[in-house]
């Protein structure tokens, strides 16, 4: 079950959500510090950690999945985000060069079929960078984050899944050592809990940060989809309006 996209943007908002933005901003960009001239694609709720790549890459862009919502961002530029089905998105085969999966594997209802559609959309040879709540967290277990939503998963876990869904992992992170309190001498000392805490403490971390390239065999033909692709409007360049929270949802709702 997906979270819902006010509920994200809240926590985000809040002390908590606002440090663990940093700390996790910080692994994002020791994984992929140069994205020059590339196409980023952010799905799930990737907002609080595409604008590390803006004005670099060649275009970024967020996909929110129909069930959650999706919000105008950037907010104070030209709309660049679009509603997708977590399994149809609105977009060509091999379009992106990086993908970054946040708050969207471990709420997912149809997690295969989610990364194959993540398959189909990255370039060969393209990257991918997935943050899960790691499942032996103190963050997987208190109800004051989204880390503690949906399935948390361990590094062997979300290793065999990439694999499965043919993608390489290339190394994995741990992320978010200091324990999820909102009081404001913890989130001081945040950073130096991941900065010396990474190797000795990695089994406290909130989550598991992995990237993973896309598997590509050389002879293998992969068949098209034989359903018609299903594509949900795309909000305007031009601020359309909305309703007065600011959300768009799919149809069902």
């Amino acid at each position: 079950m997906w979270n819902d996209v006010l509920d994200l943007r809240d926590f985000y908002a809040t002390g908590l959500g606002l440090t663990a933005r940093r700390l996790l901003r910080l692994k994002l960009r020791a994984l992929w510090p140069k994205v020059a001239g590339e196409r980023v694609l952010g799905f799930g709720y990737a907002v609080p950690y595409l604008g590390l790549w803006q004005g670099e890459a060649e275009r970024t862009i967020a996909v929110m999945p129909a069930e959650q919502g999706v919000l105008h961002w950037p907010p104070d530029g030209r709309n660049a985000t679009a509603l997708g089905e977590e399994t149809h998105w609105p977009l060509p085969d091999r379009a992106i060069d990086r993908i970054l999966l946040v708050h969207a594997v471990e709420s997912s209802e149809a997690l295969r079929a989610m990364l194959r559609e993540v398959w189909r959309v990255l370039a060969d040879g393209g990257r991918m960078i997935v943050i899960v709540p790691n499942r032996r967290s103190l963050w997987a277990r208190l109800e004051r984050s989204p880390f503690a939503h949906g399935r948390p998963f361990s590094v062997g876990q979300i290793t065999r899944l990439l694999r499965d869904s043919m993608f390489t992992p290339l190394r994995s992170e741990p992320a978010l050592i200091m324990p999820p309190f909102r009081s404001r001498l913890m989130l001081a000392w945040a950073p130096a809990w991941d900065k010396y805490g990474g190797k000795a403490l990695r089994f406290l971390a909130g989550a598991i940060v992995i990237e993973a390239s896309k598997q590509v065999y050389a002879g293998h033909a992969v068949p098209a989809r034989a359903q018609r692709r299903r594509v949900l409007p795309v909000p305007s360049l031009a601020r359309p309006a909305a309703p007065r929270d600011g959300v768009r949802r799919g149809p069902s709702d």
